[in-house]
């Protein structure tokens, strides 16, 4: 099993395969955003890699950084918990001023995950 590393809250190990996202929330319980539902539309869930970031990338990711100018973060929604990762929440409930944190993304990645070709 993978080990997910939560800044400030934590290591804990998750199923292979999970949502980082769903991972962040449920099994490290941080009140990370995704006011889209996990569908790398609004950029809520980002978090910045410190150690363990995957190589691959979604389509949907790339493109949606790229629109909103953003680097050095990933968005958790497009990200599968297949190894160790050691991640920053940065984008939280808590001082956010939202009622709450959005749908629940679902358990795959949406949309469905073409992967950028290195």
């Amino acid at each position: 099993m993978p080990k997910l590393t939560v800044e400030g809250y934590g290591t804990f190990e998750v199923a292979a395969g999970k949502r980082l996202v769903n991972a962040i929330e449920q099994d490290a319980k941080v009140d990370i955003l995704h006011a889209c539902g996990g569908n790398a539309r609004c950029t809520t869930c980002r978090v910045e890699f410190i150690d363990g970031e995957p190589v691959k990338m979604t389509v949907a990711e790339q493109e949606r950084l790229k629109a909103r100018g953003l680097s050095g973060v990933r968005l958790s929604c497009q990200i599968l918990c297949d190894e160790d990762m050691n991640v920053r929440a940065i984008s939280r409930l808590e001082g956010s001023g939202r009622p709450d944190p959005g749908g629940p993304p679902q358990a795959t990645i949406m949309p469905p995950p073409e992967w950028v070709e290195d």
